[in-house]
């Protein structure tokens, strides 16, 4: 009967030491999963390029933040750039948001195009210019497509994502790929600027393009004509 008695307890020892051992590990495993769920959150992957969500063309807060681009640029390089308007601005997630921006301002008199990258984080009241530079020297007043008594610009700026850029664009890349005479081929990265205007039955684009070419980017200013046939030139 003793025996007995001892088989029962141990048994019942057994039994809880195999209980314990599994809450103990579904405990575990439970934080573990928590912990994973957790750091997707804070290693949160970087997001790609877009266009703002922000209204840019005349929003004010990319305005803001384009101002203090510029500002920021004069104080670091005791420059006296004015900020002219915001071309293009497109957003990156990070911690925050990392602004990319196309500029025209005005140096000394002339107008010119800088890119700016910014990085805000609004609940922090935090903004850090990291990068602006010049994309095109300079434009002159027929590049601006200032009329000639001054009444100001006729130059339209439109989507670069529309189909007639595009299509414009494309030409321009195998046109600047036939001028080279170049075995390896220029790769359209992106359409920085687009404008356009109507001269008499032809519709005339300023693009400025950023190429690639064996892994080195390159940035072209071109002219591209269509005619009333739809053929560009």
């Amino acid at each position: 009967m003793k025996m007995n008695r001892s088989s029962v307890w141990m048994m019942l020892i057994c039994v809880s030491l195999v209980l314990l051992f599994g809450f103990s590990k579904f405990v575990i495993s439970s934080e573990e999963k928590g912990t994973h769920r957790h750091n997707s959150v804070v290693r949160m992957k970087l997001g790609g390029i877009s266009d703002s969500k922000n209204d840019w063309n005349g929003g004010a807060e990319i305005d803001d933040i384009a101002l203090f681009a510029v500002q920021e640029h004069n104080k670091r390089e005791n420059a006296v750039l004015a900020l002219a308007r915001v071309l293009k601005a497109t957003e990156q997630v990070v911690a925050g948001k990392l602004y990319h921006l196309t500029l025209e301002v005005i140096e000394a008199g002339e107008k010119k195009i800088y890119e700016a990258k910014v990085w805000v984080k609004p609940w922090m009241n935090f903004k850090q210019l990291q990068e602006f530079k010049n994309v095109v020297p300079s434009f002159t007043i027929s590049d601006l497509g200032l009329k000639p008594d001054g009444d100001g610009l006729d130059w339209i700026s439109v989507s670069t994502n529309h189909p007639e850029v595009q299509e414009a664009a494309k030409h321009a890349v195998k046109w600047i790929q036939q001028k080279s005479n170049s075995l390896f081929p220029y790769k359209l990265i992106d359409i920085i600027i687009a404008r356009t205007k109507v001269i008499e039955d032809r519709v005339k684009f300023e693009l400025l393009l950023k190429l690639e070419r064996r892994n080195k980017q390159e940035k072209f200013m071109v002219t591209v004509m269509k005619n009333e046939n739809g053929k560009f030139h």
